[in-house]
């Protein structure tokens, strides 16, 4: 079989017929039935969420639909903010490529690493192509549980995002109805890809220098140099016309590979700064570096968000085989609120990839790797482009 997805996002409060259409013509455009379904809902359908993923399922022929809330939705060039609504991607696909998996609190609790995973789930490094997760933020032990997800299966793709809701009712959901587990992770497997997009919105100033001396979260030197200081020759290389709006959108990229001669773009994680003492010359970060680590300062606003986009979505384009769907994993903290309109971080996949089915969400955190690893975000627009292997 040919691997097919439809999209569809839908504006507006619960409505039956809403929900049966949109099932019925996602259906009828993959012309034939789904194997998978994912879904993402505001909080306005919380209150009809079994009577929705019901019409949906009888609907649209979906065997397994796995979805979250979400603060706002969003489906091919639309982004819902402040608004209700849904958006549903189904997929046709093969019934051995994938697999849906719900990890519980207590798999979590009893986990020894690596191979606990693995033994876990069935799945060895070798059987999975790439993986998609959701999970609830509730759950606090979420990085905890991605260090030890990039050990079990290292080097391969983990994209998703944390769920969200304009109110505090947060929730994951399988199949028919809210589960309790803090994750649900889809295992791609073969004759599946993902081609992996990550933009961190962000651009690089001043230069990459090492840490010399750090305690903690606390950066002493950088380069032999006071901490503060070295933030403060970063900060004065911004144009003085531009110094006093870009203020407190600085950020720290740490390098999570020493083996890169020319460090770029999409070389750094990027973390907050949490604070600095000009007379101790220390940062504090929202991380764990390392002395030898290579460092460089961040600047983050609209434009570089937008650039930083645009060159990742360039980067997927290129060598782009076999496209089916794309699930959109984009911050809170971007949408209207950075860039001053709507649509932008859908519209700008969109018009450099194409016109791809595509459904995804506001989140509270978004996943994806960097350097081969992944690691949860913020401010973040991560993507999961499925492909035919």
């Amino acid at each position: 079989m040919i691997p097919r997805a439809a999209s569809r996002v839908f504006v507006g409060n619960y409505s039956e017929k809403a929900a049966i259409e949109v099932a019925d013509s996602l259906r009828r455009e993959i012309g034939t039935n789904a194997s998978l379904g994912v879904i993402f809902l505001t909080q306005e359908w919380r209150l009809h969420l079994e009577d929705t993923l019901e019409l949906i399922r009888l609907h649209g022929h979906v065997p397994q639909l796995v979805g979250c809330s979400g603060w706002g939705v969003i489906g091919s060039r639309r982004e819902i903010e402040q608004e209700p609504g849904f958006s549903l991607i189904l997929f046709s696909l093969p019934a051995d490529s994938f697999c849906v998996l719900q990890i519980s609190e207590a798999q979590m609790e009893e986990s020894t690493g690596a191979d606990h995973w693995r033994a876990a789930t069935g799945l060895s490094a070798g059987d999975v192509t790439s993986w998609i997760v959701l999970a609830n933020p509730h759950f606090g032990g979420t990085e905890g549980w991605l260090e030890e997800w990039n050990a079990a299966y290292p080097r391969i793709p983990i994209l998703g995002g944390l769920a969200s809701s304009s109110n505090s009712e947060i929730f994951l959901l399988k199949d028919g109805e809210v589960t309790t587990a803090p994750v649900l992770a889809i295992a791609l497997k073969r004759g599946l890809q993902v081609r992996s997009l990550v933009s961190q919105g962000c651009r690089p100033i001043g230069d990459p220098s090492p840490i010399t001396k750090a305690e903690q979260n606390l950066i002493l030197e950088i380069g032999n140099l006071p901490a503060y200081q070295a933030l403060e020759a970063a900060f004065l290389s911004i144009p003085a016309e531009q110094r006093l709006s870009v203020r407190n959108n600085l950020f720290l990229g740490l390098a999570v590979s020493e083996y890169i001669e020319d460090f770029k773009r999409g070389d750094f994680l990027i973390r907050n700064i949490l604070g600095a003492d000009p007379q101790l010359g220390a940062l504090a970060v929202g991380a764990h570096p390392r002395v030898g680590q290579t460092v460089q300062f961040q600047l983050r606003d609209s434009k570089a968000a937008r650039e930083d986009l645009i060159m990742a979505a360039e980067s997927v384009k290129s060598g782009l085989s076999g496209p089916i769907g794309i699930l959109l994993f984009s911050c809170a903290g971007r949408g209207k609120g950075l860039f001053g309109r709507s649509d932008h971080d859908a519209e700008t996949l969109a018009n450099i990839l194409g016109n791809i089915p595509l459904a995804g969400f506001f989140c509270n955190g978004e996943i994806g790797p960097i350097g081969g690893k992944a690691f949860l975000h913020g401010y973040t627009a991560s993507a999961a482009v499925l492909c035919v292997a």
